[in-house]
């Protein structure tokens, strides 16, 4: 599977870590950022994130921030996106079972190394359920992008 991660100044010091563990379980990843401590608005990110998962150049996208919320919503604010903060291994693969999650976010100062390479091999395992309410609810969701232009 090819995955897009990106990250803000508070997540940029897990997502290496992130990084080389997705390499590991035999992925890959494109890296859009940040690459270092210095300030950066995960808006930003998550558009660049967003914009490789939507174009079909990646299949799921991992965005890492200080509590995983900001990048939540900001890559939510995007048509066509379904990002989830994840920080239980239940989440990670149930938001791409049940809800079709393509952007999962993760809280840097909430989650530590080893349970977010938990949360990614979970979240990467997934697959969406071939159930009828699934497949009813996101296309509601999808109903909703479609709305409110």
């Amino acid at each position: 599977m090819k995955l897009v991660i990106g990250s803000d100044h508070a997540g940029w010091a897990l997502k290496g870590g992130i990084v080389a563990h997705i390499k590991l379980l035999g992925h890959d990843v494109i890296d859009v950022g940040s690459y270092d401590a210095k300030p950066v608005d995960f808006p930003d990110i998550a558009k660049a994130l967003t914009a490789k998962v939507l174009s079909g150049e990646c299949h799921r996208g991992i965005m890492v921030c200080g509590t995983g919320v900001g990048a939540s919503i900001a890559a939510n604010k995007v048509r066509g996106i379904r990002a989830a903060v994840c920080h239980d291994v239940h989440s990670a693969h149930q938001s791409v079972e049940h809800d079709d999650v393509n952007v999962m976010c993760i809280g840097a100062q909430i989650v530590g190394p080893w349970l977010a390479n938990d949360l990614v091999a979970a979240f990467l395992t997934a697959k969406f359920a071939d159930d009828e309410d699934c497949h009813r609810r996101v296309a509601k969701l999808q109903e909703m992008d479609a709305a409110f232009k």
